[in-house]
């Protein structure tokens, strides 16, 4: 195994370590006796011995074949080896990523501090980790970060093309200087490889470098014959994986290529969720915490870290971790599945204007259910505990004798995250404050120390990271790959939760209080003359009810809820917008919240939002509103006059199919095939971006244009644009006093019959 170590001195060492990764084989005795025979044959490739594995299921010891492998490059095609040998044999540990499968064999994690002791050709004689990835404050690493990005527009695909030629040149950041390389000075990879060699970044971190700037600097290096020294390790080779589409909740997604290097990293933000959402601080945490290489970190889902977590929490045990999902659904009759297959629980709000309104939120429920009350999927229907407390509807027995495996792995992130959020509140408490000096009036302000800030924001950051990977470990629970999944623990958890929130809206309305809104863990709830100090009390004693962690999210100065955007007296759960007491604004469901929402529209409906924010009772709402009205007079002149930025009136959609596979001309077919015309290869889930340019014109190809394919003379259908403006701002102007019914009647009860708590 190779490792890149940086010293106290910023040198760059590259050290070699002896790593023999090992699987297990089990089947019948016989086929394993004969296995074991044609491995020994095998000259000093593997190492063979029985041994004895705990099998997750049914939580017993089981004999197994263990075959350590030699030579770590060839631990797959060993792995391919006994898969062909006999169908009847079952394998375990053996598609691990060897380098998390190192980092558990060594003690030791990415971006980790360590002492290590090596000999004059690089190879490793002790190292020892004087680190935890548990820490809370740790130094990022020091890193030399050169920064790349195309000219032009953020966000848009380069691969289709540009009317304006924008994306030229190549924007570079490195040690506090900014350059530009166009093509009007030398070629772009021969300056790209100076700057490589002057200032040996270990870290290159770009947008759209995956699919487009590495491959094409390095087309360009191969057609001059240039040495392009993207690798520090000469010794390997730069590796390209495929772009591929996916279907994951219902949605097809996009996953681009990625460009991996060795020897330093290379991380492009436009294809890394992470780096996108939590900048590095996240990525950081996310590659410390689950122990995935960094640059695999940077592209992979958050439910790969999850599950990686559990698998090292499995090895560590001594469980076998299967290849492939081993426990299928427990059958069922069809009436105890309707019971069971069902998800969170949603009261319709009451549609209107709400004053002084609280936010009750329960805090990361559902990883704070499978910690607090042991779900896990091995835990669930036990067969050692026939007694044990039932699950609310289900009747699901819980294991009382061990810990599950996935509720030990949430209940440390939530033991993390609660513990950022603490060293926050106390950093917030005692922040060091510079006075700016005496401006007119004699009056001073105060601001954060930088320093203080940053570590602020870093303390954000990683709680953010952590917050997503709490986020998909339910999801896994029942996801049909899950190593360790077991959909009867994903019913459980949302059966507790459907119960939780009935017996926190039972407590709520027994003191008093009206539920406007509940959506799966959190309630909104009012009362007239209540004061901060009677929604604390109520928050306690739910809390202390249910056992289960919950926050006052926010006070509102008042809540609108608004109706369907087809029907007027129908309730949506999820179309809302909030002005807590500090005029902070919460809003769902809205068109600044949509991905294809023009920027022009999402800019202006901000702006009214804003506006509004400033009232503190309906009248005040209403004198509010007409002063919005100018923000919205001011962007139909710009449309109507030609003065809005072309840029301001992009519209962005995914793709649900290849674009020949469309049989309607709707917008989104439209501009995807005129890109594949042009020569744009497109893939399902991509997003392509385009102008409305004549909505109601009789030949589909002139309604909408891709805007790589736009030019001036296209022009822009004004009349659609402005009718955009107005659907964002009309629903706000319709907000009345009065409210409408409930569309389902009376609220369900708890069941008050089995409950885990």
């Amino acid at each position: 195994m190779t490792l890149w170590l940086i010293s106290p001195d910023q040198t760059r060492h590259r050290l070699i370590d002896r790593f023999t990764p090992a699987f297990y084989v089990s089947g019948p005795d016989a086929v394993l006796h004969r296995l074991r025979d044609a491995a020994a044959r095998q000259p000093h490739a593997l190492a063979c011995r029985a041994a004895e594995r705990m099998d997750l299921w049914e939580q017993r010891a089981r004999p197994v074949l263990e075959i350590e492998v030699a030579h770590p490059n060839e631990f797959a095609s060993w792995t391919r080896w006994v898969r062909q040998f006999d169908i009847s044999l079952r394998l375990y540990n053996s598609d691990l990523m060897l380098a998390s499968l190192y980092c558990w064999q060594r003690g030791v994690f990415p971006l980790a501090r360590v002492e290590a002791e090596a000999d004059e050709e690089g190879r490793i004689l002790a190292l020892e980790c004087r680190d935890t990835e548990w820490a809370i404050d740790y130094d990022p690493p020091p890193l030399e970060i050169l920064r790349v990005r195309l000219g032009g527009l953020k966000g848009i695909d380069p691969r289709h093309g540009s009317p304006f030629g924008q994306w030229t040149a190549l924007e570079i950041e490195v040690d506090g200087r900014q350059m530009e390389l166009d093509e009007a000075g030398e070629p772009a990879a021969v300056a790209f490889q100076h700057l490589l060699a002057r200032h040996d970044p270990d870290l290159i971190l770009s947008d759209w470098g995956d699919a487009t700037i590495l491959p094409k600097l390095r087309e360009q290096a191969a057609k001059l014959r240039l040495p392009l020294t993207l690798n520090r390790d000469a010794s390997a080779e730069i590796h390209e994986s495929r772009a591929r589409s996916y279907m994951s909740y219902g949605r097809i997604l996009f996953k681009n290529s990625a460009t991996t290097l060795f020897g330093r990293l290379h991380v492009d933000t436009q294809n890394s969720f992470i780096a996108d959402k939590c900048d590095l601080s996240g990525l950081w945490e996310l590659a410390r915490i689950t122990k995935l290489p960094v640059q695999y970190c940077a592209r992979t889902s958050t439910g790969t870290g999850i599950s990686y977590m559990q698998m090292e929490l499995a090895w560590r045990d001594g469980v076998l971790i299967p290849e492939q999902k081993a426990e299928p659904e427990d059958p069922k009759p069809p009436d105890e599945l309707l019971i069971a297959d069902r998800g969170g629980l949603v009261f319709t709000p009451k549609t209107g204007f709400h004053a002084n309104v609280a936010e009750l939120d329960f805090v990361s429920e559902y990883p704070s259910i499978m910690a607090r009350f042991n779900i896990s999927p091995e835990t669930v229907n036990c067969p050692c505990c026939p007694d044990a407390p039932r699950v609310p509807e289900l009747g699901y027995r819980v294991c009382q004798k061990r810990r599950g495996i996935t509720s030990r792995v949430v209940e440390r992130l939530i033991a993390k995250r609660g513990e950022l959020k603490k060293c926050s509140a106390r950093l917030q408490a005692g922040i060091l404050v510079a006075s700016t000096g005496p401006p007119e009036g004699g009056r001073y302000t105060d601001r954060p120390c930088s320093a203080e800030a940053e570590k602020m924001q870093r303390y954000k950051l990683q709680r953010d990271a952590l917050k997503w990977l709490l986020v998909c470990c339910f999801g896994y629970t029942g996801y049909k790959n899950a190593r360790f999944g077991k959909i009867e623990a994903h019913e459980a958890i949302n059966a507790v939760a459907r119960e939780t929130l009935l017996v926190a809206k039972e407590i709520a309305e027994d003191r008093g209080y009206e539920i406007l809104h509940a959506l799966v863990d959190s309630l909104y709830v009012q009362k007239a003359g209540a004061t901060r100090g009677d929604y604390e009390a109520l928050n306690a004693e739910i809390a202390a009810r249910t056992q289960l962690p919950l926050a006052i999210e926010a006070i509102y100065r008042y809540v609108v809820f608004l109706p369907s955007r087809q029907f007027e007296d129908v309730p949506v759960p999820n179309r809302f917008f909030a002005v807590a007491e500090d005029g902070a604004l919460k809003v769902r469901g809205l068109e600044l919240r949509r991905h294809d929402t023009p920027p022009l529209v999402a800019r202006m409906q901000q702006e009214v939002l804003e506006i509004l924010a400033e009232a503190h009772d309906f009248p005040g709402y209403l004198a509010k509103l007409e002063e919005a009205r100018e923000i919205l007079r001011r962007c139909e002149e710009s449309v109507a006059d030609g003065s809005v930025a072309i840029e301001d009136l992009i519209v962005s959609k995914r793709l649900t199919r290849e674009p020949r596979e469309y049989r309607k001309a709707n917008q989104t077919a439209i501009v995807a095939q005129q890109l594949f015309g042009s020569g744009v290869r497109l893939r399902p889930g991509q997003t392509v971006e385009y102008i409305i340019t004549d909505s109601d014109n009789r030949v589909p190809n002139d309604r909408v244009r891709a805007y790589a394919l736009w030019d001036g003379w296209f022009g822009y259908d004004r009349r659609k644009y402005t009718e955009l403006l107005h659907d964002a701002f009309d629903p706000l102007a319709l907000v009345r006093c009065e409210n409408f019914p409930r569309a389902n009647g009376r609220l369900p009860k708890s069941t008050g019959k089995t409950r885990l708590y």
